[in-house]
């Protein structure tokens, strides 16, 4: 018998995170992401774990075998020092880019500890793949936060059009649009001397809109410049309503 698959995924690969001594592989991003997808809809969650490079690229493989309309990868994992777990961004984003046609993966978000701290890193990842897009901190972040921004991305990026990766401005409403509940001066984790980051300072936004020639590009300012935007109409919309009263 033939299965039928939803539309959309969210490719979720994980490196236990032994958050204390007797944390024996309990705590996951999966409960998290999987009521993003029923929220979403028609969205199918697909979870492994890796523990270095070959497993990684072994649990990429198993995962990433139908052609979705839309699909994003998660990455959770603890990073340090431009790498995520145990192994080099770059080579994890190597792997995705080399799968991304595939099976159609249009963004990757890296849960992770600086895993943003290189948006050159991050650019060249997506560079003559199918990526469109690429997130993550460049401050550690913590687990829960992050966790929960996380999820507010990838309900939205998982829900938009195809059209969307045509137009840079439309990427950069859809992040803001993802974080615009979270407060932007709230700190979200902590720089490499433990003073406290804030979330706009950390968390990283790289866009490559379709099309021949287009290039990866940070657009973090633009996407919480256009996130003050969204707050303004609001306020004024509010103002709006008080006096037809």
């Amino acid at each position: 018998m033939t299965r039928q698959h939803a539309r959309r995924a969210i490719i979720v690969l994980e490196a236990p995170w032994e958050l204390d001594d007797k944390d024996a592989n309990l705590t996951s991003v999966l409960p998290f992401i999987e009521g993003v997808a029923k929220f979403a809809g028609d969205t199918e969650v697909l979870h492994a774990n890796f523990y270095d490079k070959s497993s990684f690229g072994y649990a990429l493989k198993c995962l990433c075998k139908v052609h979705y309309q839309n699909a994003i990868v998660y990455i959770a994992a603890h990073g340090w020092k431009g790498r995520v777990g145990t192994v080099p961004l770059r080579d994890l984003l190597k792997g995705i880019a080399e799968v991304s046609k595939a099976c159609n993966i249009t963004g990757v978000l890296l849960g992770s500890c600086f895993g943003g701290e290189c948006s050159q890193t991050m650019e060249e990842g997506l560079k003559a793949s199918n990526l469109r897009w690429c997130a993550g901190y460049a401050s550690s972040s913590w687990w829960l936060e992050g966790t929960l921004i996380d999820c507010s991305i990838l309900a939205k990026m998982a829900s938009i059009r195809k059209s969307s990766y045509r137009r840079q401005d439309r990427m950069i409403g859809h992040f803001a649009d993802a974080i615009a509940q979270f407060a932007p001066t709230y700190p979200i984790g902590e720089d490499l001397d433990d003073e406290a980051v804030t979330m706009q300072d950390s968390l990283q936004f790289v866009v490559q809109t379709d099309g021949k020639g287009q290039l990866p590009q940070n657009v973090s300012e633009e996407v919480f410049g256009r996130r003050r935007e969204f707050l303004l109409d609001d306020d004024e919309d509010d103002d709006d309503e008080e006096d037809d009263d």
